[in-house]
């Protein structure tokens, strides 16, 4: 392994901060988009600023395309391209002259966001290995799993005092920290370790993985479980504001169901290790699939929407187990890849972001007036994940 001049602290800072850009490309933005409408003239169309972050996570479908090239080209140069995709972007969407061309830039800021994403955690696996990588992590995670938890907050406090062009300037703005930063730190993927193979070699590859039954189970229960998670943070701010009428409580609601996924995805470590992933995971989902039939039953019985504390109560459980069962789900999804692990890697990426998000966008255009396409979606998602689970009878993964 390759000894770097850099202390870890400036690595778990540095990965940490490249990884911030997708979460504060999405939570600050969030409490503005009451004012993007006003400032549009489409009060009516509530749902259009939902696609603002539904077209920001389809831009992740370029993790595949990102994901050779870091390979082949080492971690600092994509990196570097995609938070200068990041910037530009950035900037044109607060001048974007429609709405129609802020979905064009959001759409390619996703892109810049997954190059950033990529290389980040590739950067991590360079350097370390085994318990160092799992430590190093562990560390960035938990700094990447804060983000939701502050930065609605910031943009509600930004925007009491500025407009809402001044809260959408601020990731990248933050960017260009980043971008200088990246001059600091070393190459992790040397000359001799780079792939120089054509990327019609790697067809084969793609086939097999894509072909890979156990590969899409994991993948698919993953992707519908974040269409759900999807669906509710790109209407979040519609759902409080609109719904509930209560935008003032947006920062506080968001920030606090941003803390409790924090705290069980860092927990989802220790079941697993008890448990094994397996276990844990379908755990995870009986968990999932019991809150998402409650969740249904408070909106038939209780009214559409359901009183706030209720819903919120449940939704909040549904983006914890979320966060908890994605590393199980990766895990096992990428177990049996061998040396297409990386390939496979950018393929599970792409499907869970681009398909997942999709899912969620189309949840998303039909909340109007009530909740119950959200509660009905979630839990017909837990019935098919439970299902696809349950069905494993391969024997790892099941105890620890």
């Amino acid at each position: 392994m390759k000894t770097h001049s850099k202390v870890p602290k400036e690595i778990i800072a540095f990965t940490s901060c490249s990884m911030v850009l997708t979460a504060l490309g999405i939570d600050i933005m969030l409490p503005a988009f009451a004012d993007l409408r006003r400032h549009f003239s489409i009060v009516e169309q509530t749902a259009q600023t939902d696609k603002l972050i539904s077209y920001f996570f389809m831009g992740q479908i370029t993790q595949i395309v990102f994901g050779y090239l870091t390979d082949k080209m080492g971690r600092l140069p994509i990196l570097r391209f995609g938070v200068i995709l990041y910037i530009t972007c950035g900037f044109a969407t607060v001048y974007a002259p429609s709405i129609e061309w802020m979905f064009v830039f959001r759409f390619v800021s996703g892109m810049g966001a997954a190059a950033v994403l990529m290389t980040s955690i590739a950067s991590v696996r360079d350097r370390y290995s085994g318990d160092e990588m799992a430590r190093i992590m562990s560390l960035v995670l938990a700094l990447f799993l804060f983000t939701p938890v502050i930065a609605p907050a910031l943009g509600a406090f930004v925007l009491k005092f500025y407009s809402w062009k001044w809260v959408f300037l601020i990731p990248p703005t933050f960017a260009i920290i980043v971008l200088l930063w990246s001059f600091r730190i070393d190459e992790s993927h040397p000359e001799e370790a780079r792939i120089h193979l054509p990327i019609k070699n790697l067809l084969p590859k793609f086939k097999s993985i894509i072909t890979d039954w156990h590969f899409l189970r994991y993948s698919i229960i993953a992707t519908l479980l974040f269409a759900i998670l999807s669906s509710y943070v790109s209407s979040s701010e519609r759902i409080i504001g609109e719904i509930y009428q209560k935008p003032q409580l947006f920062p506080t609601i968001f920030g606090t169901i941003g803390l409790l996924m924090a705290i069980l995805s860092l927990s989802n470590s220790f079941f697993t290790r008890k448990f094994g992933a397996k276990n844990t995971l379908r755990a995870i989902l009986l968990m999932y699939l019991g809150v998402s039939a409650l969740l249904v039953l408070a909106t038939f019985f209780l009214g559409n929407p359901p009183p706030m504390i209720h819903f919120f109560a449940l939704i909040a459980l549904l983006m914890a187990f979320t966060t908890a069962g994605d590393p199980n789900s990766s895990a096992m999804a990428l177990e049996f890849m061998g040396e297409n692990a990386g390939l496979a890697a950018s393929v599970y990426g792409t499907i869970f972001f681009f398909i997942g998000s999709s899912i969620g966008a189309a949840i998303s255009s039909q909340l109007s007036d009530g909740v119950l396409p959200l509660a009905i979606s979630a839990f017909v998602v837990s019935v098919l994940a439970v299902v696809l689970s349950f069905s494993d009878k391969s024997d790892k993964f099941s105890s620890k």
